[in-house]
């Protein structure tokens, strides 16, 4: 293998970096999960999808990519 980053392995860089979000957005969820809804608990979607995607990003751009 070359010396090249697999996607998966950025992914779970940067969700180890946003483990707070991951966090309050499963407290969300598990608060009612017997009766999980869309949208339910999307404000703290978007944080963790938001942490995700600037992490994400910033490892792309460390291998001199666009993101």
């Amino acid at each position: 293998m070359t010396g090249k980053t697999r996607p998966i392995e950025k992914f779970a860089q940067a969700a180890a970096k946003c483990s707070a979000e991951a966090t309050v957005y499963g407290k969300c969820i598990l608060a009612d999960y017997t009766a999980v809804s869309k949208d339910m608990c999307a404000k703290e979607f978007m944080k963790l999808k938001d942490c995700y995607l600037v992490r994400v990003c910033s490892l792309v751009i460390s291998d001199h990519v666009n993101c």
